[in-house]
């Protein structure tokens, strides 16, 4: 159970960075769903090592091959399996890690939960295992085609994207390698996560997630609420070291008379400090989010540590990695707001007999 995601849709996912394959089996994902290979494809390019010269640069064509659960072009209600082979590991780059800890990262507390890890590439810890959730993410976008869900990168370090996200063009989120969708600052973002990496250093920030065309009604009243749900799934990710939705934590500034959202006679609001959610349970308005994210723990410089035996050693990074995870993440975000927003969606489904 501590290996899936969702509660009525779940995926089950399996898989370590240098080993054979990822994977993983989706349940309850309803039946007749139009299916289009190429687009689930596409938000694994979007994912990929090596797509920019500010990520990192391991080879991979993560090609995912379907094994069951879809048939001409369609969902059949069945368990949807699948796997992505890994093609470009090199496994010896990790050789000096055998016994040695990095500082932040999960070697330590991996050894001490399970008394054996697989450090070559962080084994389970890698942030490869999220290729596995875009994956089941794409498939949701396909079963809500109608939520438009957009995520970009809206800092990097102390560089941020001042713009409020209703100024942005989301159609030029991909028109450059950072995805921040305002030229003018996504050319800072790249510059300075050059420089860090020319200094074999890492660099943290944060992503934005906006969420259009959702109704109102989704989400549970108590312990899966739409906000709950949506930062368990992002705290999951690797490296994230924060959540907050709506006015967040500039709202805990704020009196009730400024912070309340006032309705229009649509039921719409005048603004949307709740950023969509209230209750629990979508509002109909915008649902929009920010993530934010650490430096990644694994530097290309020597770093002060200790080995297993609690002596002390000198760890530095070797091989490929990522300065900054941000770019790479930004569809990992879309993909697991909407793997939340379609498990919400079908459990609310089964909540209202005119739902039939």
């Amino acid at each position: 159970m501590f290996n899936s995601l969702g509660n009525l849709l779940s995926l089950t996912s399996f898989g370590e960075s240098h080993g054979a394959a990822y994977g993983g089996i989706i349940n309850n994902f309803p039946a007749g769903v139009e299916i289009s290979l190429e687009k689930i494809q596409a938000e694994l390019d979007r994912r990929k090592p090596g797509q920019s010269a500010i990520v990192t640069q391991r080879k991979e064509s993560d090609t995912v091959k379907f094994l069951s659960g879809i048939f001409e072009g369609k969902s059949t209600g069945t368990p949807i399996g699948f796997t992505i082979e890994n093609e470009n590991q090199k496994s010896k780059d990790y050789d000096h890690l055998a016994t040695a800890y990095r500082p932040s990262h999960a070697d330590f507390t991996y050894d001490q939960k399970f008394g054996i890890r697989d450090y070559r590439g962080g084994g389970k810890s890698s942030a490869r295992e999220t290729i596995n959730w875009v994956v089941a993410g794409a498939l949701a976008k396909q079963l809500l085609p109608e939520f438009e869900i957009n995520a970009y990168v809206s800092s990097v370090g102390e560089i941020f994207c001042e713009k409020p996200y209703q100024a942005l063009d989301f159609s030029k989120t991909e028109s450059n390698e950072v995805r921040c969708p305002d030229a003018e600052t996504a050319e800072k973002m790249i510059s300075k996560i050059k420089e860090i990496k020319k200094e074999g250093n890492t660099i943290g920030g944060t992503i934005t997630c906006v969420i259009k065309n959702v109704p109102a009604g989704i989400g549970e009243p108590v312990f899966s609420k739409l906000q709950a749900e949506l930062a368990k799934a992002m705290l999951n990710i690797n490296a994230c070291k924060g959540f907050e939705y709506g006015s967040g934590f500039c709202g805990a500034k704020m009196t009730g008379k400024d912070h309340n959202d006032l309705f229009n006679e649509d039921f719409s609001t005048k603004s949307n400090l709740s950023g969509g959610i209230q209750g629990g349970i979508s509002n109909g308005m915008d649902i929009y989010f920010r993530v934010a994210f650490k430096p990644v723990a694994t530097i290309l410089q020597p770093q002060e540590s200790v080995n297993k035996n609690g002596e002390k050693t000198t760890v530095e990074g070797r091989g490929r990695h990522d300065a900054c995870v941000l770019p790479r993440a930004v569809p990992v975000v879309e993909a697991l707001a909407a793997f939340v927003l379609a498990d919400l969606y079908l459990i609310n489904k089964t909540r209202n007999i005119n739902n039939f």
